[in-house]
């Protein structure tokens, strides 16, 4: 089973991303989660529970922040509160919780513990967890290896692995960035991130001197730790191949606009590896098998967008990093060329028209569309740009406002008569792999013919076929060979006490998402293979998240490798090197060149670097 799984600020985003084609959400409850500002009250994510059942999408919730002792047990109940609301699994991060009694729910080792090596997820399979979801930064090789090791330890029932293949990069590992915290005091492991890898710093040697870019000028105040954008939609069949099953967009603070475009991109590039690879079985979406319509082209160019990379997938690659901005670059438009007035004209590229409304971007600055006269703009405030500067839209409103998904899964509809009556059937088909679920339900009536055969049954037709705002779209009716009259309200009562009994009917057998191995109501810890083992597992990745004296980052992007400077090939003078902020702050770089790893050690006080 495949499995898109979306991100989710709040319902809203939640319902869009099933509409444009996730196969699963992931959405903060209101407390513990790892993004502070996608908090969501159990009753919005019951009503979340309710709209995804019938298209079979599951809803996961993120518990992934690290635990103070108070904190512990209210986030037990949380995890029962929204077992009850029927939750498919819960995302967690502090091994804490599997001392205590947890519901009998999936659980998914979330990516802040670190999963990036065979003997960590490991571990979390022999703790009983369903899922790991997997460093950002690993390789098709090293996630093959895991793969490979996983089904040795346990070939019956392996860990499913998860990995990110679209959004925005932490340049940590992780679960390893203490920077925020120490900096800002705000934990990135509470979900109160800084986002000090978004900001500027200058690059200095140990006497305090800023260094210099490829171009001979000074690397001041520049976005050195600044990802670009994760994009693997290229290398999902090789992700399959190695062994990922569910695929994940980050971005649970992005609108509904970023999520339902992103998502319509995906859906499209999984479905036809299914269909290409009709052959494998085990190929097919894990929520049902819908039709979808788009009002618009999928382009993750065409909402937030920092360009992209496929960061280490296949081992470190330049110009993994965005050093002019952080922010959105958008698509490229075109250059400018002068001014005439208050108006900008510009060279834009074939194919490109402008749009009251749109943002246009150039280095880290920007502006709004107040007018457009072909290739004429005038922006909303006084810009100063030079010839030929290069300019994007990071902002495209036509797009956005074509933006429009609508999903419905196939039914077959049936109307034949019974001795007492009429019977009608509703069949759906949502799962290759499963017995079709159906609904039906008998009515007493009496026989009448019709008067007029041919209208009668083109009446029935419609109005059974009738079923906009319902998960469903008729692909089929079957009449009676006989026509009777039945009244038009009659058909419509009949046709809606059937649709929602087929909403209320479980969509698939409980094991259809693989064995449940998770805590049972009974026992007092998770699950595992062996006690010992599972002791023994759990107090080794609770001593790794407790780890003291930690650097502040430690990352497998490399700032000399991305200038052109790695230090196995290209020896520096003028060692340790440092970053500093705006404010004078300034931390200390070390590269560990044996494991190829960069790590922002510490802060250090101004007169300490001469």
């Amino acid at each position: 089973m495949l499995t898109l799984l979306a991100p989710a600020k709040n319902v809203e985003t939640a319902q869009a991303a099933i509409q444009a084609g996730a196969d699963a959400v992931y959405i903060g409850a209101s407390a513990f989660g790892a993004r502070q500002a996608a908090g969501n009250s159990l009753e919005d994510i019951t009503r979340l529970v309710q709209y995804a059942r019938p298209y079979g999408v599951q809803v996961l919730v993120t518990l992934n922040t690290l635990l103070r002792p108070d904190e512990v047990q209210p986030a037990v109940r949380m995890a029962w509160q929204l077992y009850e609301a029927g939750v498919d699994a819960l995302i967690i991060q502090d091994m804490q919780l599997l001392r205590h009694r947890l519901p009998p729910i999936r659980l998914h080792a979330s990516t802040q513990c670190d999963n990036r090596t065979p003997e960590q997820v490991v571990r979390l399979q022999r703790l009983g967890f369903h899922r790991a979801v997997l460093a950002r930064e690993l390789s098709v090789e090293e996630i093959r290896a895991i793969r490979q090791v996983t089904l040795q330890d346990n070939p019956n029932h392996p860990i499913e692995l998860e990995a990110f293949v679209h959004g925005a990069l932490c340049v940590c590992y992780s679960g390893r960035c203490y920077m925020s915290e120490q900096l800002k005091n705000r934990s990135a492991n509470r979900g109160e991130c800084a986002q000090m890898c978004r900001m500027a710093y200058d690059l200095l040697d140990r006497h305090g001197n800023e260094l210099q870019d490829s171009s001979g000028h000074p690397i001041h105040q520049q976005y050195l730790l600044s990802l670009k954008d994760l994009d693997r939609s290229a290398y999902l069949n090789e992700l399959i191949d190695a062994g990922i099953t569910t695929f994940k967009i980050e971005g649970r603070l992005k609108n509904s606009d970023y999520v339902t475009n992103v998502v319509a991109y995906y859906r499209q590039k999984l479905d036809a590896i299914i269909r290409d690879r009709a052959a494998d079985s085990l190929l097919e979406p894990s929520s049902a098998v819908s039709r979808y319509t788009y009002s618009f082209t999928p382009d993750p160019e065409r909402t937030f967008h920092r360009s992209q990379t496929d960061y280490f997938l296949h081992g470190r690659t330049p110009e993994m990093a965005s050093w002019q901005s952080p922010k959105s670059t958008g698509q490229p438009i075109g250059t400018f060329l002068r001014t005439d007035g208050k108006w900008l004209i510009m060279r834009l590229l074939p194919d490109v028209e402008l749009h009251t409304g749109d943002g246009i971007g150039f280095g880290n600055d920007g502006f709004m569309v107040n007018g457009v006269e072909g290739n004429r703009v005038l922006p909303n405030r006084p810009v100063r740009l030079r010839a030929g500067e290069p300019l994007t839209r990071n902002f495209d409103k036509a797009f956005t406002d074509s933006l429009h998904a609508e999903r419905h899964i196939p039914v077959r509809i049936a109307l034949s008569e019974t001795a007492e009556g009429f019977r009608l059937r509703f069949e759906a088909r949502p799962f290759v792999s499963q017995p079709a679920i159906v609904a039906e339900q008998d009515f007493a009536y009496i026989h009448q013919t019709a008067d007029n055969p041919s209208l009668a049954r083109d009446n029935q037709q419609r109005q059974l076929a009738k079923l906009g705002g319902t998960p469903y779209v008729c692909s089929d009716v079957s009449l009676p060979e006989a026509a009777s009259f039945i009244p038009v309200s009659v058909l419509n009562d009949w046709r809606r006490q059937v649709v929602e009994k087929l909403m209320n009917t479980p969509i698939r057998d409980a094991n259809f998402l693989g064995s449940d191995i998770s805590t049972s109501p009974s026992s007092s810890s998770s699950p595992s293979l062996s006690p010992s083992s599972s002791s023994s597992s759990l107090d080794t990745i609770i001593s790794s998240q407790q780890e003291p004296n930690a650097p502040l980052m430690t990352c497998r992007y490399c700032i000399l490798f991305e200038m052109g400077h790695c230090r196995k090939t290209n020896p520096l003078r003028n060692e340790p090197r440092f970053l500093r902020l705006a404010n004078g702050t300034q931390v200390e770089l070390h590269f560990d060149c044996q494991r190829c790893e960069m790590q922002i050690l510490k802060v250090v006080a101004l007169h300490s670097i001469h």
